[in-house]
């Protein structure tokens, strides 16, 4: 193998994944394992966002939740609002004829107008007497208090000018864009891709396929991609390669049977149906993933224990899922700022993830260590801290990165 191991000179690790095609691990071990950088570096080089969908604004409202993102900046077509508008009912008035205006000397006003919150200002008006302001007798309206120019008055252009950025690339949309979008007369958005993702449960009931199936497709949708599941399929090297060189997707995601064990098989398929390019990633849990490329597309191969297999999609396939989705790349996951109760331990060259819980007092302990398998550690945490591969761990008191998981409140 051409990676480097665990604790190597990260400048000497970092160069060499991309050379030659990694060997067979099955009862021999990993000899090396490739820097989590240098495994993301691969996914940057091989996977390009893919081309943006036009997507009528009418249409938008059901991809809210699948997460649509802008796959250009968006300028404001005009000023917003395009003509001055009143911001309360009332009468519409020039502020100059209320001049001396109070409820022991009602002021005429012949020319006021009344108008509703959001109508355009009458010609030759520059403020909004509230009701409270003013009495009516008839059609006599009579000011009880003075108005400034500008009371009650909306400016044109004073939300958004003409040509200003109205929403940057990537940004994704929200109910309240939507709403404004619609009010400027924008009916057509250019947003990232759903990219099709295809899912191979490899290995039968050992890789626990309900758990990874339900798991993995969740991830995908919220990642922007399109799931094609396929399998269970048995721990067989011929049936893995024809499912991973079927054609008509845009990712191959694998999942189970990329271990030491005689029946992991997956890497062996992968480099059948095409090229397998990096296996074994320093990185816990999650180490025994692996990158290449089959039917033309780039492949990602995750373990099957459902916690390795959660870590390496976030750190390894989400990033492909986003990058074709035209995405932020980086973990989804809101990131804040927490102190450690105690002191996390970590071996120097390897990327471990922490499953983490919030205290009452706004502390964070470890639910689960990078070792522990299971997902019960990661329903239990509100998130988890990364521990990069050059240090040996946090002490007890130290400021770490707290990443939410999905759902969780900050």
């Amino acid at each position: 193998m051409t990676a480097a191991r665990a604790g190597d000179d990260p400048a000497t690790r970092d160069r060499l994944p991309f050379a030659a095609t990694p060997s067979d691990v099955r009862g021999r071990g990993f000899s090396s394992r490739a820097a989590l950088p240098t495994m993301e570096g691969w996914i940057d080089a091989a996977v390009a966002p893919l081309p943006p969908r036009a997507v009528a604004l009418a249409d938008l409202p059901a991809n809210l939740a699948e997460g649509a993102v802008l796959a250009a900046p968006l300028t404001a077509p005009g000023d917003w609002p395009p003509a001055d508008r009143a911001t309360r009912d009332g009468v519409a008035v020039a502020s100059s004829d209320t001049l001396g205006a109070g409820s022991y000397n009602p002021v005429p006003l012949p020319g006021a107008v009344t108008v509703a919150a959001g109508e355009p200002m009458p010609p030759g008006t520059d403020a909004v007497l509230h009701v409270e302001s003013m009495q009516a007798d008839g059609p006599f309206v009579e000011a009880l208090d003075s108005a400034a120019p500008g009371d009650g008055v909306e400016r044109r252009g004073e939300g958004l000018r003409a040509g200003m950025v109205l929403l940057t690339a990537g940004h994704r949309l929200r109910p309240q864009d939507l709403g404004l979008l619609a009010a400027l007369g924008i009916d057509t958005l250019h947003v990232g891709a759903r990219p099709r993702v295809r899912i191979v449960l490899a290995g039968g009931p050992r890789s626990g396929p309900e758990t990874l199936g339900a798991m993995l497709t969740a991830l995908v949708v919220r990642d922007g991609g399109v799931v094609e599941l396929v399998g269970p399929l048995p721990a067989d090297r011929a049936a893995l390669t024809a499912a991973y060189a079927a054609p008509a997707a845009d990712l191959l995601i694998s999942a189970g049977r990329t271990g030491v064990g005689e029946d992991d098989v997956a890497p062996l398929a992968l480099a059948d149906a095409g090229t397998l390019a990096l296996h074994g990633v320093a990185l816990r849990p999650g180490d025994s993933a692996a990158l290449g490329r089959a039917g033309g597309v780039p492949a990602v191969l995750l373990p099957g224990e459902p916690m390795a297999c959660l870590t390496a999609y976030e750190m390894l396939a989400g990033r492909a899922v986003r990058r074709l989705a035209g995405r932020d790349p980086a973990l989804p996951h809101p990131a804040v700022p927490a102190v450690a109760v105690r002191k996390l331990v970590s071996e120097i060259g390897c990327t471990e993830l922490y499953r983490v819980r919030r205290t009452a007092d706004g502390l964070v302990e470890p639910v689960a260590s990078p070792h522990r398998p299971g997902l019960a550690g990661a329903v239990l945490a509100d998130g988890f801290v990364l521990i990069p591969a050059e240090s040996e761990g946090v002490p007890a008191g130290a400021t770490v990165t707290l990443r939410c998981f999905d759902g969780t409140s900050l």
